[in-house]
């Protein structure tokens, strides 16, 4: 019976390492992908966490030119990720939980619900 036992754990302890290594193929097939494909005017990050679009790639180098707010810089290919996605509710533009433009006229009912709470605050 204990047999039995360590051979059904060994089986699982095997199962969990092939399927756990099959996911790491998987995702670092995805990020060499993305990295080969890079093209100027790919919007990316660094992991360091620099944003900003390609200008040029070199794959025999493995380089990329990064502009990024007009100031160009050379970074290693390993470096570059896809950029983050940056939720709509954190963006500087005003939008509802969907993503739509609020009108002027919501943007105005916000505005006068959060001048009435700052006034309760005060008090």
């Amino acid at each position: 019976m204990p047999n039995i036992i360590m051979l059904v754990l060994l089986v699982v302890l095997i199962g969990f390492t092939f399927w756990s290594t099959r996911n790491q193929r998987k995702q670092q097939e995805k990020i060499n992908d993305f990295r080969n494909n890079l093209a100027p005017g790919t919007e990316v990050a660094t992991h360091s966490g620099l944003l900003g679009t390609i200008e040029s790639v070199d794959l025999d180098h493995d380089f990329v030119i990064l502009n990024s707010e007009g100031s160009l810089s050379k970074w290693r290919i390993q470096a570059i990720t896809e950029p983050p996605v940056i939720p709509a509710y954190v963006s500087d533009d005003e939008v509802d939980e969907n993503g739509n433009p609020l009108d002027q006229k919501d943007l105005d009912t916000a505005d006068e619900n959060s001048a009435g709470d700052n006034a309760a605050e005060n008090k």
